[in-house]
């Protein structure tokens, strides 16, 4: 059946969790890893169809290795190469980025104090954030989310049908609320007429927020932030049609969470955000003790 079927359909048919078939899967690696056995190409391929159906196809070679090994996997780099190149298993391609930004408003603009540093020391010192938006059915979904640049991860995050300074004024509130950063800390985000509101800068001031903006027109100094939507862009949109705002939210929601928690980053050294920054704080407390 593996060679006629993904695996993420046969368990669904089946009623068994992917997750199940994993736990089993690996089981059966442990007990031939004892005899001194190696994995036959049929297993480690429905491994990696498995994990390629669970990451929504955004992996590539590289990164399904590091899954692997990971996951407790030994295997070569090459090998998971040649299997994947085979089989058509391969990460869905990037678009062109489109430049959405609202820069065209007399409010005032902020310099950039970041100037392309995108890799703060510690946690909650910078921030970055932008919007984007999701076609359905019913109209678009937008989107504005928070960063923190020092581990990716994504800390505030707004969906709303609507492009108001109250948009991104919700998803930096969240952030806020959720991780209380001392003042200081810098806000990175680009000229759009959002950010520039006095309804959020008025509230960065009130929280001990300093704003910081991209140049006009320049993608590339909120580079973590157009990468970002680009993983999210192949995983969980292109190439899918929502009925409603709502199974678009839904989708956003999921794949953060998995960003978050388990998506493996190449900055971070091919671990997840939230796993790069319980290192760190595990790290400080040794130090401390």
């Amino acid at each position: 059946m593996k060679r006629q079927y993904p695996v993420s359909v046969s368990c669904e048919v089946l009623e068994v969790s992917t997750s199940g078939y994993f736990n089993w899967l690996r089981r059966q690696r442990q007990g031939s890893s004892r005899l001194g056995g190696r994995h036959s190409d049929e297993a480690l391929l429905a491994y990696i169809r498995a994990i390629h159906a669970e990451v929504k196809g955004e992996y590539g070679a590289p990164r399904m290795h590091k899954e692997l090994l990971a996951r407790g996997i030994r295997v070569g780099k090459e090998r998971v190469r040649k299997l994947m190149q085979q089989h058509g298993i391969k990460a869905k391609t990037k678009r062109k980025f489109v430049v959405t930004t609202d820069s065209g408003h007399n409010l005032p603009v902020a310099p950039d104090l970041v100037q392309r540093r995108f890799n703060p020391e510690v946690p909650n010192t910078l921030w970055a954030g932008d919007i984007t938006y999701i076609g359905t059915d019913e109209g678009w979904l937008y989107l504005a989310i928070v960063i923190d640049l020092f581990s990716r991860q994504v800390v505030g995050w707004s969906l709303q049908p609507h492009m108001h300074a109250s948009l991104v004024k919700d998803a930096l509130a969240m952030a806020w609320w959720r991780r209380r950063p001392q003042p200081g800390l810098i806000f990175h985000s680009d000229r759009g007429s959002q950010y520039c509101s006095h309804e959020l800068q008025g509230a960065m001031k009130d929280w001990g927020i300093r704003s910081s903006m991209s140049r006009k027109g320049n993608c590339w100094d909120n580079a973590p932030s157009e990468s970002f939507w680009g993983h999210l862009k192949r995983a969980c949109v292109h190439g899918r049609k929502f009925q409603t705002r709502e199974q678009a939210r839904q989708a956003v929601m999921d794949w953060i969470a998995f960003y978050n928690h388990r998506r493996l980053h190449s900055t971070l050294g091919y671990i997840s955000p939230m796993q790069y920054e319980q290192r760190w704080y595990e790290a400080q407390r040794k130090k401390a003790a």
